[in-house]
């Protein structure tokens, strides 16, 4: 593969990929669960420990496997075809396609922001429950504009990625300076004033809406269960930096340029997210925050912040963010689909690059299924289900690092990952505690998405099958 993203660009690949739609929407529900401004700061700020120890273990590996696929490699590469092809499976099902959907869905709702017709236009089809909708219709656009414009080459997504990635971190700035300037009456002291009490109001009416007023105290194993609720939401906020793993063989120098990718575009990241949180607990107070309409946080803030002018403000931020996210989740998640076609893992036409060097059929697979989940409207419930997998697949990741360690001792390690073995252990501690809060107290995050990964299995047997029968 030619060598054609640089350091910057490979930066960019990580922030624009994480940098998406949740950090303007997931801090109502996770007010929700812990109704304290500390609390809220306490969450971003354990998931960002996570997030950094994560991508640091991961440059160990990225130096001793750089090429493409990135996590699906190293998963192989440690522990086998197997768990590597259920990675795969999970990534491709609803894990990448899911995210690009879910993300795909947040342009076109927040551009109907702009374009009320789109909100008020009647279905185009309607079934009971099930409909098509303009909105969905503007998701696909951007899926199938997003993917022909990547299979024109790396050149032409990395020139987008880098535009979009660059604006949207200029608003985000923007808004956390003006966050504390513009603002006329601050509730910082106010939603610090419950210290460490919790609360949590998680009580609807018969409309399904919530009741302002039901806090309750919360602490012990509740408040543990409540954290790890909270982090449902900053979690699938902060992942998708591994993106840049799967284009490694398109990097200069990927052994040092993935890992220094990732800490840095990580790092960076969730410190813009902890600074975002703070305006928001400034701008509004706890009920403003846990209740903001259809859960927009951020366009009740910028309301408070800039005025009537906020909500368009926000719409167009939330519009240059996602395209500029799911640019990256597209670039990427194509070459983990070739791969594991090279492996014989996935349809055998996915392995070609046509002539601008781009795997274009496996862009094309990835985006027509990721346009099928749009029109299902199940892409926000599989997502729900799938951040307890991706925390998991993250945590098989990085003790495969350990288990390298002690298994091949002697390999050559151009990065050793910093502070070993604390990083990686930081890193399986929280994700444990996550996982185990997840399992006792909202089962619903966790075993249907555990259910989608297994169901690989027997695809992974009939492959294997089909293969030998064809030897």
């Amino acid at each position: 593969m030619q060598k054609k993203l640089k350091l910057w660009d490979a930066v960019m690949l990580v922030m624009g990929s994480m940098i998406g739609s949740g950090i303007f929407i997931v801090s109502a529900d996770m007010m929700r669960n812990l109704g304290s401004g500390y609390w809220l700061i306490v969450v971003w700020i354990i998931t960002g420990t996570m997030t950094v120890a994560a991508a640091i273990s991961y440059g160990e590996l990225s130096s001793l496997f750089p090429k493409a696929g990135g996590q699906y490699t190293y998963i192989t590469e440690i522990f086998g075809k197997k768990m590597g092809f259920l990675y795969g499976w999970g990534l491709f099902t609803v894990i990448q396609t899911g995210t690009i959907a879910a993300v795909a869905m947040a342009f076109g709702k927040f551009t109907a922001y702009l374009v009320p017709d789109l909100n008020n236009a009647a279905p185009i089809f309607q079934s009971g429950e099930f409909q098509i909708t303009w909105i969905q219709i503007l998701a696909i656009a951007v899926i199938i504009l997003l993917t022909y414009i990547n299979t024109r080459g790396v050149e032409s997504g990395k020139i987008l990625q880098n535009l979009f990635t660059g604006s949207k971190i200029l608003a985000l700035l923007g808004l956390i300076a003006l966050g504390f300037i513009l603002v006329d009456f601050s509730h910082l002291a106010e939603n610090f004033s419950f210290g460490t009490d919790s609360f949590s109001n998680l009580i609807k009416d018969k409309k399904g809406n919530f009741l302002q007023s039901g806090w309750e105290p919360i602490s012990g194993m509740t408040l543990m269960g409540g954290i790890a609720a909270a982090m449902v939401g900053s979690v699938f906020s902060s992942v998708a930096w591994e993106s840049v793993t799967f284009v490694s063989g398109e990097i200069e120098n990927p052994k040092k340029n993935v890992v220094k990718a990732m800490i840095l575009g990580t790092s960076a990241v969730m410190l813009l997210y902890i600074a975002v949180n703070f305006v928001y607990i400034n701008a509004l107070d706890r009920d403003s925050i846990a209740f903001a309409a259809n859960d927009r946080v951020a366009v009740a803030a910028s309301q408070n912040i800039f005025g009537s002018a906020g909500t368009v403000i926000i719409a167009v931020l939330v519009m240059v963010s996602t395209f500029g996210c799911n640019n990256g989740l597209i670039l990427a998640g194509a070459r983990v689909f070739q791969t594991m076609a090279k492996d014989g893992l996935f349809f055998k036409s996915a392995v070609e690059n046509n002539k601008n060097q781009v795997p274009s059929n496996a862009l094309w697979m990835q985006g027509i299924w990721a346009s099928v989940l749009c029109l299902s409207g199940q892409y926000g419930n599989l997502l729900d289900m799938i951040s307890f997998v991706i925390v998991l697949f993250y945590m098989i990741t990085v003790f495969g690092v350990i288990y390298l360690r002690i298994k091949q001792p002697n390999l050559e390690r151009p990065y050793k990952t910093w502070l070993y073995p604390i990083t990686p252990i930081v890193y399986l501690v929280i994700g444990t505690a996550f996982c185990i809060l997840l399992l006792i107290y909202k089962q619903q995050y966790t075993w249907p998405g555990f259910l989608i990964v297994l169901l690989g299995l027997p695809v992974y047997y009939l492959i294997n099958r089909s293969k030998k029968s064809d030897s």
